[in-house]
């Protein structure tokens, strides 16, 4: 395994695997064994970055979420796991009652749901300290000095160590930053966001928010993070739900244009070309970049797992990395 740091503060920034693991399924749709399984897998290999949120999966049983922090609790009570794992989890999209959702009855980012929340996602998570917890959806009905100051709260109280933001316009985000910079607070410094080699189009709404706030990276964010040497950007769906690769999972609309089949030319070459696959080749991409990117993959078996895993070994020549950037 391979590492980075996430986070500029010496007394909050912690040093995590280069791969996280993603378990919004686990205790719903990915049973607790098979969960258990894979988790066990990706710390045996190194693996330190674990992503959760307080709404997953709600969808999964038409509740409000919490199953998959649940199951981490269960898991790190169980093999004694400690501050070692960083686990990351979000708020402010869980639905507010049962049969609801995140576009029509979100809990939004207050500073009461950002405290109550928070130590809901402790208590189910076995943690008296977050390493990450990222706004997860926008919610222009608060205003952002409160969210930021709800946020900068839990860091100085102990309960949180760094702070992210998934899903926002990338005004908001440096807004957000900019009031905690002013007032000497600690700001978002982790963004999750949809990202992957493929480029998706921008003229397609968002399905994560009634009001088309995006999802995905376009060339505003990606140019933010790397002109910010303090952020980290963490990459959800980088594999696309396996539409690379497989037949039954063809590629959403937003990736209807001509300069997707160039790129995925490309990655066949590449992958042919290094022994890989071609999820292996994407991931490798990302994590070689010239943006701090930490892919988070999901996984629904523990062979899965292991594809992903070794993409972290697989170092891309420059020529071959150059002629992945290039394709049009």
């Amino acid at each position: 395994m391979r590492y980075r740091v996430i986070g500029t503060d010496p007394t909050t920034r912690r040093e995590v695997s280069v791969l996280s693991l993603g378990a919004m399924r686990f205790g719903t749709s990915t049973d607790e064994a098979t969960s258990l399984a894979i988790l066990d897998r990706y710390v045996e290999a190194g693996g330190t970055f674990i992503d959760t949120s307080n709404n997953y999966a709600f969808w999964a049983n038409g509740g409000q979420g919490g199953e998959s922090e649940a199951l981490l609790g269960r898991w790190r009570r169980s093999r004694g796991v400690g501050d070692e794992i960083v686990i990351a989890t979000k708020l402010g999209a869980r639905p507010l009652a049962p049969g609801t959702s995140f576009t029509d009855n979100p809990e939004g980012l207050s500073a009461k749901v950002i405290r109550e929340q928070s130590e809901r996602s402790r208590e189910r998570l076995g943690m008296d300290k977050l390493g990450v917890l990222y706004a997860h959806i926008e919610d222009p009905r608060v205003p952002l000095q409160d969210t930021v100051e709800g946020f900068a709260d839990l860091v100085a109280e102990g309960a949180v160590g760094l702070l992210g933001v998934s899903n926002h316009w990338a005004w908001r985000v440096e807004r957000a930053r900019a009031l905690a910079a002013s007032a000497g607070l600690p700001g978002y410094e982790v963004l999750q966001y949809r990202h992957s080699y493929l480029r998706p189009r921008t003229d397609l709404p968002s399905v994560f928010s009634p009001d088309g706030t995006p999802s995905g990276v376009g060339g505003d964010l990606l140019t933010y993070v790397r002109e910010e040497p303090g952020l980290t950007l963490v990459a959800y769906s980088p594999l696309l739900v396996g539409a690379y690769t497989r037949q039954d999972r063809p590629l959403d609309a937003e990736f209807d244009h001509p300069g997707t089949p160039a790129r995925l030319a490309a990655l066949r070459e590449v992958a042919e070309e290094t022994g890989a696959t071609v999820n292996q080749v994407v991931l490798a991409w990302l994590i070689g970049g010239d943006v701090q990117v930490i892919p988070l993959v999901g996984a629904s078996s523990v062979a899965q797992l292991d594809e992903s895993l070794a993409a972290v070994d697989l170092d891309l020549a420059p020529e071959q990395r150059a002629r992945l950037d290039t394709a049009r």
